[in-house]
């Protein structure tokens, strides 16, 4: 499965490649609190990678408004960094997979480097938090019944999501893509960067 593929260098170039779209796409559209025009602000972050990623710096973009009196910020959606985790997207994922395809949070600790403790913050992330949320909300919508099963969260997604010719890495992208608008709270109706599901 997943859990094997290594995340490297290459991959989370792709990925980068794609946050630079976004970022171009929510500048272009101006401030989201007073139309003023964003300039970039990006800052280094330092994701872990656990023994699933290569864990190097990165640059998160971010935009700032240039007009006086507002200054505010706009994050960006993002298909690297999943809100404030420490942890790259991508490992969040195939961990918090690993988890539920050995079904012992400790088994996937040792398979994942990610401690116990964060493998089950995910979890109830996955299943309690993001089920509640109005992203999700857009979300499922978005499928042909049923859902994904909010149970088997996040593998349930890439399930829906697969193709027959999708390779793993193909299918994290494409999970990413829609997981995007979860990965910031500052730009108003980030849901439509949600990626409708491609016809089965």
């Amino acid at each position: 499965m997943m859990h094997e593929h290594l995340l490297g260098v290459e991959f989370f170039m792709k990925l980068a490649k794609i946050d630079e779209e976004i970022a171009v796409r929510v500048a272009a559209e101006g401030c989201p609190v007073c139309g003023g025009p964003l300039h970039r602000g990006d800052y280094a972050r330092k994701p872990r990678g656990g023994w699933l990623a290569t864990a190097e710096e990165a640059v998160r973009f971010s935009l700032c408004c240039g007009r006086r009196g507002c200054r505010r910020r706009a994050l960006p959606p993002s298909v690297r960094f999943l809100g404030r985790r420490v942890y790259w997207e991508g490992v969040v994922l195939l961990a918090s997979i690993q988890v539920l395809v050995m079904g012992v949070v400790q088994q996937a600790e040792r398979v994942t480097g990610v401690p116990r403790r964060t493998l089950r913050r995910w979890l109830t992330w996955w299943h309690q938090e993001l089920p509640q949320s109005p992203l999700w909300t857009v979300m499922r919508a978005r499928f042909a019944p049923p859902p994904p099963d909010e149970s088997r969260l996040p593998l349930s997604l890439l399930e829906r999501l697969a193709h027959e010719e999708s390779t793993p890495l193909d299918m994290l992208t494409v999970a990413a893509r829609w997981l995007a608008p979860a990965t910031t709270g500052s730009v108003p109706d980030c849901a439509r960067f949600v990626w409708r599901p491609s016809p089965s």
